[in-house]
C-alpha cells in the first residue's frame, strides 16, 4: 500500500493549485446555489448533469443516500446523476481511489452501499489496510486485482481528475451537488437532504428551457 500512497500524494500534488480568477463561484443573495463564472466540464454534454461531491467518510453524504434512492429513478430522461468523489487531502484520494477500483473492477452497484454501511456502522477504517482487506476479502473481492486496479494509471488519472475538479468548483464540504458544471448547491444552501435535491430540480428546469435560472 506504500505504493499507492506516494502515488496518491503525488497526484494531489500535481493537481492542487490555486483557483483562476476566472473559475471563482459567484453567490448572489439567497438563491439556493453558487454559480461559477466558467463552467466546468461535463461527462455527457447532450444531457443535463447532476454531480455529487462526496465522501465515504462523510455521516452527511451517507445520510443522503437514501434520499437519492427515491429522487433518482424521477430524474428526468434528459438529466444524468454522476458521483465525484472529493478530494482535499490524502486521506480523501486514497478513498477516492477505491471508489474508482469498484467502478474499474465492475464492482461500484455492488459495493458502494455496502461499503458506506460498513464505515458508518460498522467502524470500518479505511486507511488500515489490514481492516479494509478484511472487509474486501469477506465481499468476493480478488485482493491482489484490487490493489492492481488501486495502482493503475486509469484510476490515479480518475484521482487526480477528481482533485481538480473539487478545486475548481470551490467546493469547501460534503455532500454537495453541481449541475452542469454551472451551479453548485451546498448543504447550507439546501437547508436540508430534501432541499439540495429540490434546488437541483429547479436549475434542471431552468436550464432545459435555455434560459438563466431566475434568482
Amino acid at each position: 500500500m506504500n505504493k499507492i500512497r506516494r502515488t496518491l500524494i503525488a497526484a494531489i500534488a500535481v493537481a492542487v493549485a490555486p483557483v483562476p480568477l476566472a473559475l471563482r463561484a459567484q453567490q448572489g443573495g439567497d438563491t439556493g446555489y453558487t454559480t461559477l463564472q466558467n463552467a466546468l466540464p461535463v461527462a455527457n454534454p447532450g444531457k443535463i448533469e447532476v454531480a455529487e461531491f462526496f465522501w465515504y467518510g462523510c455521516i452527511h453524504c451517507y445520510n443522503l443516500e437514501p434520499a437519492l434512492d427515491v429522487w433518482l429513478p424521477k430524474l428526468p430522461a434528459d438529466a444524468y446523476f454522476r458521483r465525484i468523489p472529493a478530494v482535499f487531502n490524502e486521506r480523501w484520494a486514497h478513498d477516492a481511489a477505491i471508489y474508482y477500483a469498484f467502478e474499474a473492477l465492475g464492482l461500484l452497484d455492488k459495493l458502494h452501499r455496502p461499503f458506506f454501511e460498513a464505515i458508518h456502522k460498522d467502524r470500518l477504517k479505511t486507511d488500515n489496510p489490514a481492516a479494509l482487506n478484511e472487509w474486501l476479502s469477506k465481499n468476493g473481492v480478488d485482493l491482489k486485482k484490487f490493489e492492481a486496479a488501486m495502482k493503475s494509471f486509469g484510476v490515479q488519472s480518475k484521482v487526480k481528475r477528481a482533485v481538480q475538479l473539487t478545486t475548481s468548483a470551490q467546493i469547501d464540504g460534503t455532500p454537495a451537488l453541481m449541475v452542469q458544471g454551472r451551479y453548485t448547491i451546498s448543504t447550507e444552501q439546501g437547508r436540508s437532504r430534501e432541499g439540495m435535491l429540490a434546488n437541483a430540480e429547479r436549475l434542471i428546469a431552468a436550464l432545459r428551457k435555455n434560459l438563466a435560472p431566475v434568482k
